[in-house]
């Protein structure tokens, strides 16, 4: 989609799970070039086992983001999401997570690989792990118990008060750092705030690249809180943390959904202890609060991916010139 302005944005987005490859989907419609910063510390599923068995990072999130980001669903996009039957030595294990440890091997590295994994696909911007680095992440609760492991961490039934990697002081690369300092815009989010986006804010390099990026730093809400992870946290308790984990100005706006989800879905969701994130009163002035109808119309309480951009490009077109 052509931009009214025809201004060509530099976006990057920052996080893992599904939540960034929805937002990818849907930014790739549009004028800009795209770099998406995915999270390497998921050790649950298809992924964990690969790192645990083959000892590669896991490439999960990664998959995700270069479907998202190719030009058209084709027969190769479809066969990199192939999920193996739940039966014999591939149980559970997506063809294009085994695709992107192979050509680890045969390519030389991780980076590499999906390098060559996006040519394969033919995807619109650039899909970079924010580290190299092997890192387990570990959680303080408000409790003062200690937990360990991406899987741990998200199940976890006491609130979170801290979360770190190990090592501390895995970097990034040079590609990681130049993308957050030469975007126009920055977006952290929609996923799970400590396992997906928090996380990427915690290798060394990342946040002095924010702090020098003139870049507008845009936060995407999620619709609903996550049992363990951010069971009765508002807004403003998501916005606390990750200015707690990164620094007190990161945020210049963020994007909060206002569409009313089915009553059937909301249902459902509360048997998860999963309830809609209740947007209270933002204490910080400096950050813009951006309202609009973000409900997918599918099954799940999910952000449709065209609403999404469309409330970013919006935003971005009276805001960055």
């Amino acid at each position: 989609m052509q931009d009214k302005n025809n201004r060509k944005y530099k976006i990057t987005a920052i996080g893992g799970g599904t939540g960034l490859s929805t937002l990818l989907r849907g930014l790739k419609n549009y004028n800009c070039d795209i770099t998406a910063i995915v999270t390497v510390s998921d050790d649950g599923g298809s992924s964990g086992k690969l790192r645990k068995e083959l000892g590669v990072l896991p490439p999960g999130d990664i998959r995700n983001c270069l479907v998202a980001l190719a030009e058209e669903e084709n027969l190769i996009t479809k066969l990199f999401q192939y999920r193996f039957p739940k039966k014999g030595g591939l149980s559970n294990h997506s063809f294009g997570n085994l695709f992107l440890t192979a050509l680890t091997s045969v390519s030389g590295g991780f980076d590499k690989a999906i390098l060559n994994a996006g040519d394969v696909l033919a995807i619109k911007g650039k899909v970079l792990p924010v580290s190299l680095d092997n890192v387990k992440l570990k959680a303080t609760l408000i409790d003062g118990k200690k937990i360990a492991g991406e899987t741990k961490i998200s199940r976890s039934k006491y609130t979170i008060d801290n979360i770190e990697i190990e090592p501390k002081n895995a970097k990034v690369s040079k590609d990681v750092i130049n993308s957050i300092i030469n975007a126009d815009c920055i977006i952290f989010g929609p996923g799970s705030l400590y396992t997906s986006v928090i996380v990427n804010l915690l290798f060394e390099g990342v946040v002095p690249a924010l702090k020098k990026s003139k870049a507008v730093k845009i936060y995407i809400a999620n619709i609903m809180t996550q049992d363990g992870e951010t069971t009765n946290f508002t807004l403003s308790d998501h916005i606390g943390a990750i200015k707690k984990h990164s620094y007190e100005d990161v945020l210049d706006a963020v994007i909060v959904n206002s569409g009313i989800l089915p009553k059937s879905i909301v249902s459902r969701y509360k048997k998860q202890n999963s309830v809609p994130v209740k947007l209270d009163k933002i204490k910080d002035k400096n950050i813009k609060i951006i309202k609009k109808d973000l409900v997918s119309k599918s099954q799940y309480a999910h952000h449709d991916f065209a609403k999404l951009s469309k409330a970013i490009f919006s935003f971005l077109r009276r805001t960055v010139k």
